[in-house]
C-alpha cells in the first residue's frame, strides 16, 4: 500500500482487486431475470445474442482501456473528457455519470428489499423498509469511511459471493442438460433484424457499469497498467458467465420465456427446492454487492469534481486518519438513502441507457484527442488500429440511441442543464479570480 501525497489518498487497490471491482460493477441483479426476456426475443439462439452483445461492447472497452492508461487520478470518464474536450463536456459527462451512479444504487437498494421480502414478507412495510435501507447503506458508508482497503475487501468478497451461485447454475445446468435431461424449448429462432437488435440492446446494457469502476484510479496501485488489464479480464469473465447462463436457461427450462426467476427455476430442476432458495439468496447478494461497488466508486466522482475546481472544496476533503474522501462518502450515502425512500425508480432504465451512450461515445472520441495532447501518455497500453475501434464504439452508441425510447428521459435534459449552469458559475468564478490577480 503506497501513499498518494498529492491528494492524501492511499493507493491500496491492486490489479486483481480492480478487476473484481469492474466485475462487481457490471454484474448486478439483472442476470437473474434477463435470460427470460432474451429467450422470448431470440429463442434457442439467445446465447449467440448474448455473445454478440459482449462483442458489441468490446470496441468501447478497448478505447476505454487506452484512455484510462493516460491517467492516475480520480474521475474516470469525467476527467478524460474534461482533459480532451474542456470543462463543459467534462462537466456534462461527470453530472450524467454521477446521476446514473446515484439512481442505479437507489433502485438496487429497493430491489434488495423486494428480494428480502421473499424471506421476510414484512420487509416491504414502510417502517421495516426504512430500517433496512438505513442499515444497508449506513453499513457500507461506515466501511468505506474507515478506509479504501476495507471497502475494497468488501467489494472483493461480494464479487466472489455473486459469482458462486452463477457458477453453480452453469455447472449444474450443463451437467443436467448433457446427461439427457435437456428440455424441449420449442420457440423458433427469429429471422427479423428488429428482434436481434432488441435482444442485443437488452444485454449490451447488462454489460454496462465498467465506466464507473474507473473513477477510483487515484487509489489504484498502478492505475495506468492495471486499468486495461481489469477491463479486458472483466469483459472476458462476464461474456463467458452471461453466455453460459443463457445457454443453461434455454436448454434446461421447457418454458423459460414465462419464468419470473429463470435461474432459480433452473436450479430447482437439478438441485431441488434448496437450489432455488440458494439462487434467490444469490440474487440478494448480487444486489448488495452492486451497492458495495458503488459505495466505493461514486464518492470519488464528487471528489474529482472538487479536485478540478468544479465543486466546493469540501467534497475533496480527505480524512487525516483513514485517508478517504469522507465528506463525499457521507454525502453519497445520504443522497442514495433519500432517493431509495422516494420510490422504485423504474425510469432509471432509460436514464442509465441514454447516459451511458453519452459516456461511450465521448470516451471513444477522447482517444485520438488525448493521443495528440499527451503523446506517449498511454505507454502501458496502445490500441492497435485505434481509429477503427473509435469508429465502431461511436457507431454502436449511435445505433443504440436510435433504438431507445427517449420519452422518459426528461430528467437527463434537466441534468445537462444543471451541468451547464455549473460550468457557467465556475467560469465566472475563474474569470473573477483572474481579474483580481491581474
Amino acid at each position: 500500500m503506497t501513499s498518494n501525497d498529492a491528494k492524501g489518498l492511499v493507493r491500496a487497490i491492486g490489479r486483481w482487486s480492480l478487476t473484481a471491482l469492474v466485475i462487481n460493477s457490471i454484474i448486478g441483479s439483472g442476470i437473474f431475470g434477463l435470460p427470460s426476456s432474451m429467450a422470448g426475443l431470440l429463442g434457442t439462439r439467445s446465447p449467440l445474442g448474448v455473445l454478440l452483445a459482449g462483442l458489441a461492447v468490446a470496441p468501447v472497452i478497448a478505447c476505454y482501456a487506452e484512455v484510462s492508461s493516460y491517467f492516475a487520478e480520480a474521475g474516470g470518464p469525467y476527467l478524460w473528457t474534461r482533459t480532451a474536450f474542456g470543462p463543459l463536456i467534462g462537466l456534462e459527462t461527470g453530472w450524467l455519470l454521477w446521476l446514473v451512479r446515484l439512481t442505479a444504487p437507489a433502485a438496487n437498494a429497493n430491489l434488495f428489499v423486494n428480494y428480502l421480502a421473499e424471506f421476510w414478507p414484512s420487509a416491504k412495510d414502510p417502517l421495516p423498509r426504512t430500517g433496512v435501507l438505513t442499515l444497508l447503506l449506513g453499513l457500507l458508508a461506515l466501511i468505506n469511511y474507515r478506509g479504501v482497503r476495507a471497502g475494497m475487501q468488501v467489494s472483493n468478497l461480494f464479487t466472489i459471493a455473486k459469482l458462486l451461485p452463477l457458477l453453480i447454475v452453469i455447472v449444474g445446468g450443463v451437467l443436467y442438460a448433457t446427461a439427457g435431461h435437456q428440455a424441449v424449448f420449442t420457440a423458433q429462432p427469429p429471422s427479423e433484424v428488429k428482434l436481434w437488435l432488441q435482444g442485443l440492446l437488452l444485454f449490451i446494457f447488462a454489460y454496462g457499469g465498467f465506466e464507473g469502476a474507473l473513477v477510483v484510479m487515484a487509489e489504484a496501485q498502478n492505475p495506468k497498467r492495471d486499468a486495461p488489464f481489469a477491463l479486458f479480464t472483466a469483459l472476458t469473465v462476464c461474456v463467458l458467465v452471461y453466455t453460459l447462463v443463457q445457454w443453461v436457461v434455454v436448454h434446461v427450462l421447457p418454458d423459460p420465456v414465462h419464468s419470473d426467476r429463470p435461474l432459480a427455476d433452473a436450479a430447482r430442476l437439478f438441485m431441488g427446492g434448496g437450489g432455488a432458495a440458494l439462487i434467490s439468496f444469490g440474487a440478494l447478494i448480487s444486489t448488495y454487492g452492486y451497492l458495495s461497488a458503488n459505495s466505493l466508486v461514486v464518492p470519488r466522482i464528487t471528489f474529482a469534481f472538487a479536485e478540478e475546481g468544479d465543486f466546493p472544496r469540501i467534497f475533496a476533503a480527505v480524512h487525516r486518519r483513514f485517508h478517504t474522501p469522507h465528506f463525499s462518502i457521507l454525502f453519497f450515502a445520504v443522497l442514495v438513502w433519500l432517493f431509495a425512500l422516494l420510490g422504485n425508480f423504474s425510469w432509471n432504465v432509460t436514464l442509465s441507457a441514454v447516459a451511458r451512450l453519452f459516456f461511450y461515445a465521448f470516451g471513444c472520441a477522447a482517444l485520438p484527442v488525448l493521443r495528440r495532447k499527451q503523446p506517449g501518455g498511454g505507454a502501458w497500453f496502445r490500441l492497435p488500429g485505434a481509429i477503427v475501434f473509435v469508429a465502431l464504439g461511436i457507431l454502436v452508441s449511435i445505433v443504440l440511441a436510435t433504438r431507445i425510447d427517449m420519452s422518459g428521459s426528461l430528467i437527463l435534459g434537466a441534468t445537462m442543464f444543471v451541468a451547464f449552469i455549473n460550468w457557467l458559475l465556475v467560469r465566472k468564478r475563474n474569470a473573477r479570480k483572474s481579474a483580481l490577480a491581474s
